[in-house]
């Protein structure tokens, strides 16, 4: 229960910290919740391409630990 509420309050002071700082840049209240809810719609090329290369290496890391413990155990 401690974990949960921890991660929720996170959630909520990053995200007032965002929108705080949106409002400081000068966007207005619906697009820095906006740009908060969904940070996708702000990123350009080269961050969605590292985004997703970082799920690969990611994906390939996990993939690799998990066939080389499974061929310990045989």
């Amino acid at each position: 229960m401690k974990i949960l509420g921890i991660s929720i309050l996170m959630l909520g002071l990053l995200s007032g910290f965002s929108i705080g700082i949106d409002r400081l840049l000068g966007f207005d209240l619906k697009t820095s919740i906006r740009n908060a809810v969904n940070p996708f719609l702000v990123m350009e090329v080269a961050e969605i391409i590292i985004f997703y290369l970082l799920i690969i290496i990611w994906a390939f890391c996990s993939t690799r630990l998990f066939l080389i413990k499974r061929s310990e155990k045989q």
